[in-house]
């Protein structure tokens, strides 16, 4: 499932983590990458321990914790620290690739599995050229480049890749979840049946058949989730 989630950020927390990327020790986004992604990697990214990164990392994950669509549509059992990253100059692109399917948690040795990968676009649109987000979708490809404050969120099984940035600078928070429910058509048929239960109970209040239904999806929820 490929999903736009609008407004995970507030005005004002774009323009705060804005001006902390404005300042920002950038180093080189290839750094600790694999053999294989370093080939077609070139970007800059924020060490996980500085301070810019730790304050965004926090705002983020609070933004994320009141979003309730974020929660149905990913519903999560554990989150990847989000991390930060910039394209423009001469670190402007990242070639097509496949997200590694386990991530260590810095400093703890846990693994998540990448069962859905996340990029939180944080820089205005109109303030650079190219750095589109190309997602393999069932459809065909995807080229996503969303609002600062938007978020797509879409497979971690998905090829995908960040066009060269030909003006400005894309700056940009990613992250994986590793999900309750594992696989990407069960959280996709939960998801539907939330949002449509969610549209009648909006239009026709609670009865004994919406009563119903949210049984059939909490239901389906205990069968397949692994928490």
């Amino acid at each position: 499932m490929l999903l736009h989630l609008p407004d995970i950020l507030t005005p004002d927390e774009v323009h705060q983590t804005q001006t902390l990327l404005a300042e920002a020790p950038w180093s080189d986004g290839r750094t600790g990458a694999g053999d294989q992604a370093r080939q077609v990697k070139n970007n800059e990214q924020l060490d996980h321990d500085c301070t810019q990164a730790q304050t965004i990392r926090a705002l983020v994950l609070r933004a994320l914790d009141r979003n309730p669509l974020f929660f149905s549509a990913a519903l999560p059992k554990r989150i990847f620290p989000p991390r930060l990253n910039r394209y423009g100059g001469q670190s402007n692109y990242y070639g097509n690739h496949i997200d590694g399917s386990v991530r260590y948690l810095p400093g703890t040795g846990q693994r998540v599995r990448t069962d859905v990968s996340c990029t939180l676009f944080l820089a205005d649109p109109d303030s650079y050229d190219g750095g589109e987000l190309c997602i393999a979708d069932t459809y065909g490809e995807q080229a996503i480049k969303l609002p600062a404050g938007h978020m797509v969120l879409y497979p971690g099984t998905s090829l995908h890749q960040v066009k060269p940035v030909t003006r400005g600078h894309r700056l940009a928070c990613f992250f994986w979840i590793e999900s309750m429910v594992r696989s990407d058509e069960q959280r996709r048929l939960l998801y539907e049946l939330d949002m449509n239960l969610l549209a009648l109970r909006q239009e026709y209040g609670d009865g004994a058949e919406t009563t119903a239904l949210t049984g059939v999806y909490h239901n389906l929820l205990r069968m397949w989730a692994d928490t």
